[in-house]
């Protein structure tokens, strides 16, 4: 095997081996711990732009064991694996320099850097799964890996919520499961293939496919909080400020709408699930899901809880893209998929900053926090209008794609989804920003700490501000190569053969 053959498991096998070293080490061995959480991130990211730009060449890069005649263990990158594996790896650096200031002088920083490393490395496994066999190992994995990061507190409310989060994941998985079994039995091995693997099959009974299609969106839809399996999600915001950022942006979440992604595109094929009228019925739980969510974030006075309903509803968007048949839903919801990602997880490390310099939870308590966290404040800020699709911003460019998609698809009701979203966005995020720049700031905050000259911790604050920046970026530069549009772009190529 060439040094291409066995690139992606060394990509899979960066954070794997962290995890196990870091397993190993004492509390008080938190300059290795540190080090070492460093040192793969920064290789993982490296490795990943490295394969991005062998993937844009035209190189082909898989790690293959055939298991028994008849089922194999793939690991391969494409354009989609390249998206999601290099958000997750921006984002796991950010979030390691977050997580090494949140929890400093905190116990059990051994047990959670190594499940935090171990959810990253079954992450980069969805991502670089190459058949539907070797992305379900990785989907149950993750529901493992992300259950001690959820109770990490201890604490009745931490547990109770991690009871609920795995009866969800696990359900969901084994419906995931009766599906991939069903469609093994039918057609045997099945790798991910740009234009759908089915579509060559000689399966010829088509409600058996539309039965396991929908079976397959209810095992994924529980982790991509899709109405009505999204009750976990809230529940799960008791967990550190750190893992809420990583589920949200990066791994669980994104897994579950990630795998609506492939199914829909390389495994079914897109033409042959229009086909099968299975797109429009996703679309309107897809529509539904975004209102559902707006409405409810309006409603919540904790911070987290509004920006955990937020997620429900934006992370829909990416499934709606995929419905709207076309390249410009496909742009839209594979570069919502990203640039969601860098807007919500600023949003949560703001959140964590709140909470941990001024002890503020609650939405009305944040009343002139952006005059003593001016920084902070002013990434929330730039995150909230991504969020509420202000130009030149992230957001903005996956909501002109997708309403551009909508209306080529003559699909307008689905225009009039997304102005209604967009509009609950504002009004749930604007009173925040509202409250932050022109409310007066308390005479004394409820728990508040000082870090010397700075607003707050460097390890906590530094991240924040790079998330943010990326915020922007994204959006001002999104036509110039390799940015998260010119690679939705030649992602949706792939996919219509354009």
């Amino acid at each position: 095997m060439s040094f291409n053959d066995w690139l992606p498991l060394l990509v899979l096998s960066t954070s794997l081996f962290a995890a196990f070293i870091i397993f190993g080490l004492r509390e008080w061995q938190h300059r290795w711990r540190e080090a070492i959480n460093l040192f793969a991130a920064v290789a993982k990211i490296v490795l990943v732009a490295y394969m991005g730009w062998g993937v844009a060449e035209g190189i082909e890069y898989e790690t293959r064991f055939q298991l028994t005649p008849e089922l194999a263990f793939v690991l391969r990158a494409d354009s989609l694996t390249i998206a999601f594996a290099g958000l997750s790896s921006l984002l796991w650096l950010c979030t390691t320099i977050y997580a090494i200031g949140y929890l400093e002088d905190s116990p059990n920083r051994s047990r959670f850097f190594g499940f935090f490393s171990f959810c990253v490395a079954s992450t980069l496994g969805v991502a670089l799964a190459g058949n539907l066999f070797t992305f379900l190992v990785f989907y149950e994995i993750l529901t493992l890996s992300t259950y001690p990061l959820v109770v990490h507190r201890g604490t009745e409310k931490a547990l109770r919520a991690g009871r609920t989060y795995v009866a969800y994941a696990l359900a969901g998985g084994a419906v995931l499961l009766i599906a991939v079994a069903w469609l093994h039995h039918l057609v045997g091995d099945l790798d991910f293939i740009a234009g759908g693997q089915l579509v060559n099959s000689a399966v010829a009974d088509d409600g058996a496919l539309i039965a396991i299609f929908a079976l397959l969106i209810v095992g994924l839809g529980v982790k991509a909080a899709l109405v009505p399996l999204h009750s976990w999600l809230p529940q799960a915001m008791v967990a550190p400020a750190p893992v809420s950022a990583l589920l949200h942006a990066v791994a669980v979440v994104k897994a579950g709408v990630f795998g609506m992604v492939r199914v829909v595109y390389d495994l079914y094929g897109v033409h042959f699930a229009s086909d099968l009228g299975v797109l429009e019925p996703l679309a309107w739980v897809a529509a539904a899901t975004i209102i559902y969510g707006s409405v409810q974030a309006l409603l919540q006075s904790d911070l987290k809880r509004r920006l955990a309903y937020s997620t429900v509803s934006q992370v829909s968007y990416v499934t709606l893209g995929i419905t709207l048949f076309g390249p410009l839903g496909t742009i839209g919801g594979v570069v919502h998929l990203i640039h969601q990602g860098l807007m919500k997880i600023t949003l949560f490390f703001c959140a964590g900053n709140y909470a941990e310099t001024l002890g503020v939870h609650g939405v009305r308590a944040l009343d002139g926090a952006g005059r003593r966290m001016p920084w902070t404040s002013m990434a929330f800020t730039v995150a909230a209008f991504g969020m509420i699709g202000a130009p030149p911003l992230a957001g903005f460019i996956s909501k002109w794609y997708l309403g551009q998609a909508a209306v080529a698809a003559d699909m307008h009701f689905m225009v009039w989804v997304l102005v209604v979203s967009t509009v609950l966005n504002a009004a749930y995020f604007l009173p925040i920003v509202y409250r932050l720049w022109f409310r007066s700031q308390p005479a004394d905050w409820p728990h508040e700490r000082i870090w010397g000259r700075h607003e707050t911790s460097l390890w906590l604050l530094l991240p924040t501000l790079a998330t943010a920046f990326f915020v922007i970026v994204a959006g001002v530069f999104a036509g110039v190569a390799f940015s998260p549009l010119s690679w939705s772009i030649f992602m949706a190529e792939d996919v219509y053969g354009l």
